[in-house]
């Protein structure tokens, strides 16, 4: 099994569709499988304006601005994907990583790889393709009801686009689901694992 959040959500439905041979179930939090997240920057006006700061990353401007006032940028995402959720421990860990100028210059070269012309390597092209595809094997796709970063709106276009995904919505929860309600996500994916 292999799971992943966020930009591990990708990653893990690439992993499972360049080696199916591998992986017998995928489960991917927050970042939707196949092209609906995708398709939601050219038709969701809701979901691109969630996004915004992804097209902010383009901009060199970001490396000053994200890292200002002690990262307080980091605040207000995080408030705004996870509302009402406190999660002063983990902003905290995620601040002192990016604190190393090096550090947040790699995270937000992942957006800069994605959507502007940073460099990319060749050699990874099908990798990075398929991270975009749903997985062929089974996926259980769960999604925070409260996400700030990722509409509902698109985590159901996903399940509509891809017939082998089973999509749960956790309540009580934001963008960040395994932190805010860990017991309900592990227990949606044992409960999942030992159905099927």
């Amino acid at each position: 099994m292999i799971i992943g959040h966020d930009w591990g959500a990708p990653s893990a439905y690439g992993a499972a569709g360049r080696h199916p041979d591998r992986w017998r179930r995928v489960v991917g939090m927050a970042v939707p499988p196949g092209p609906a997240f995708s398709l939601a920057f050219m038709t969701n006006q809701a979901q691109l304006k969630r996004s915004w700061y992804m097209f902010f990353f383009q901009h060199a401007l970001a490396d000053l601005v994200v890292h200002a006032n002690d990262l307080a940028f980091i605040d207000m995402l995080w408030a705004d994907w996870s509302p009402g959720f406190s999660a002063a421990d983990d902003v905290e860990n995620v601040k002192r990583c990016l604190r190393n100028p090096e550090n947040l210059s790699a995270a937000l070269g992942y957006y800069r790889a994605t959507l502007g012309d940073a460099k990319k390597d060749p050699s990874v092209d099908e990798e990075q393709r398929l991270c975009f595809e749903a997985p062929p094997q089974p996926t259980l796709y769960l999604h925070g009801v409260n996400d700030g970063c990722c509409g509902k709106e698109v985590a159901e276009s996903a399940k509509a686009m891809c017939p082998n995904v089973n999509l749960e919505f956790v309540d009580n929860a934001g963008h960040f689901l395994q932190v805010e309600q860990p017991e309900i996500v592990n227990q949606l994916i044992v409960d999942w694992v030992t159905a099927t």
